[in-house]
């Protein structure tokens, strides 16, 4: 019974006290203590009992009484932080700023703040979006895009902000559902991860982004390699809309990974379609293609088996010259994705060694400036979309992100605020306090999904209302309308530029020409080599 765990222990110790209490009395002693211990008693078992039962905060319903603590040191903290700890702006990895953001948005609670800004507008790397003196007018927030080029006959309408990938496994259950419902409200896209499409991505019927990864998880034959009738199976579904191939992700790119056999449940088994119990790989690199070339005709493969969705790949940018391969790959073959997400390497919601987490990867406006630069310098840029994820809470991350290239944004952590973590930062020991990061049924069972689901659509509506409104404030009309351009960036105490200027945008076709703007592209456009992710030597 999940009732006797110790997170329980204030809930029964107060019960039994409210028994106690009373039969100390009744033996004389010290009645005016005992009864004023049994009344204290009394109130809080039924405030515990309360706790246990509401459905509204997961952290009070895995602990109950105690999980009050949480919310007194939070009112508290502003107060005790002014003095002595951190700010609001000081990112943990996430600011309490950022945070709150999400919070507010997800419960439909008012966002706005008094008395100024709290960042230091004069502090070096400070941004801001430029606003016009002739301001545009926004009807309708809900932008959209459509994916799918020439050789793809299932083309999708995307919202501009969807989950990113996590996986059933990293996530529970409820939260995954809670996700899935709240895309499904709010029709928008959710993101599979590589852990496959389990029931609970497909009970809610919310769009997905089927994210295949090295492991070939719910399209694998019995050795772990690549199965056609199985990727068939799930990609002919009416709900998957996009299939993803995953050659990294920010968290720990060219890392790979490894879930214990301990973990794998007849739950995840079935998603990933791997026996239960035995470990379950995801290798470091993909066994179906090894050149770039061979990406590209994986990717047509998957294009033709899944009846003409559109396809792409996910990776956070490392060695240049791979990125370069790829591109190289798409002039030689004429095989172009129909989208290329752009991981940044401050994302990530996976647990990973420390080195990773801080010294592996591009980070996000890097990598995506080299993408979509790169691909106007081959003259293919007006084929592929570009997606982004990386860090992004707000409506002014979004606009960022639009305007080095992006034309739509993916979004992990915030959405898992909006179900309700709260940074909590336990999601790879199985002890996350707020059910959204464990396979433990107990603290699952804190995070209910019909309450959690309408918080995700609330954050996705309302950070759309938002974007539409710094765009109007720019005169503006749409995402695809923001350039860097746009964008004010402060690079010393004194000196201001526009992000046009520490962020260069290629002329269209320049790489064609042999124009090779800036060392990145003199150094390793040359070596790349579209037959092997080895350059030439």
């Amino acid at each position: 019974m999940h009732i006797f765990l110790p997170r329980y222990f204030a809930l029964w110790l107060f019960a039994l006290l409210s028994v106690i209490a009373p039969l100390m009395t009744q033996a004389g002693m010290m009645i005016e203590l005992w009864w004023g211990l049994a009344a204290a008693s009394w109130f809080l078992t039924i405030v515990g009992i309360h706790d246990l039962l509401q459905t509204h905060h997961a952290t009070l319903r895995n602990y109950p009484i105690i999980g009050h603590m949480r919310y007194i040191f939070e009112s508290l903290r502003p107060a005790v932080r002014q003095y002595f700890f951190e700010s609001d702006t000081e990112p943990t990895p996430f600011s309490r700023e950022s945070r709150s953001l999400v919070y507010q948005r997800a419960k439909e609670e008012i966002d706005k703040r008094p008395f100024g800004t709290l960042e230091n507008v004069y502090a070096q790397d400070y941004e801001w979006i430029n606003h016009s003196m002739s301001p545009s007018k926004i009807t309708e927030p809900n932008f959209r895009i459509a994916v799918g080029g020439a050789d793809c006959t299932q083309p999708y309408s995307l919202s501009v902000l969807n989950i990113s990938a996590m996986s059933f496994g990293a996530l529970s259950a409820n939260a995954i559902l809670a996700l899935n419902t709240g895309a499904k409200l709010g029709h928008f896209a959710h993101d599979t991860g590589e852990g496959g499409i389990s029931t609970y991505h497909r009970t809610p019927g919310g769009d997905l982004i089927w994210n295949i990864g090295s492991g070939y998880f719910g399209c694998r034959d019995e050795q772990g390699h690549f199965s056609e009738s199985h990727f068939v199976a799930n990609a002919t579904l009416p709900q998957v809309r996009m299939i993803e191939i995953k050659l990294s992700q920010g968290a720990k790119p060219g890392h790979g990974g490894i879930l214990p056999g301990s973990k794998v449940t007849a739950e995840i088994a079935l998603a990933r379609g791997v026996k239960i119990g035995e470990d379950c790989n995801s290798p470091a690199a993909h066994s179906e293609f090894h050149t770039p070339v061979g990406l590209l005709e994986f990717v047509q493969r998957l294009r033709r088996l899944s009846g003409g969705k559109p396809v792409g790949f996910k990776l956070c940018i490392g060695h240049p010259w791979e990125w370069f391969a790829i591109a190289k790959a798409m002039l030689k073959t004429g095989i172009t994705p129909d989208f290329i997400v752009v991981d940044g390497a401050e994302g990530g919601t996976g647990a990973a060694p420390i080195e990773f987490v801080d010294h592996v990867g591009t980070p996000l406006r890097d990598g995506l400036t080299l993408v979509h630069n790169t691909l106007i310098g081959v003259g293919l840029r007006d084929r592929i979309k570009i997606g982004a994820s990386g860090k992004i809470t707000s409506s002014f991350d979004m606009a960022r992100a639009f305007s080095l290239g992006a034309d739509w944004c993916n979004s992990a952590r915030a959405f898992m605020f909006a179900i309700g973590c709260i940074q909590a930062q336990q999601c790879h020991t199985g002890r996350c306090p707020t059910g959204v990061a464990t396979q433990d049924a107990g603290r699952q069972r804190g995070l209910v999904p019909l309450d959690k689901a309408p918080r995700v659509a609330h954050f996705h509506k309302n950070t759309l209302h938002a974007l539409a409104e710094l765009l109007q404030a720019a005169g503006l009309m749409h995402p695809d309308d923001l350039t860097t351009r746009h964008i004010a960036v402060r690079t010393s105490g004194d000196q201001v530029t526009l992000m046009s200027t520490l962020y260069r945008e290629m002329e269209p076709g320049a790489l064609l020409a042999g124009n090779l703007p800036g060392p990145v592209y003199e150094n390793f456009w040359i070596i790349a080599n579209p037959d092997s992710f080895q350059p030439y030597s």
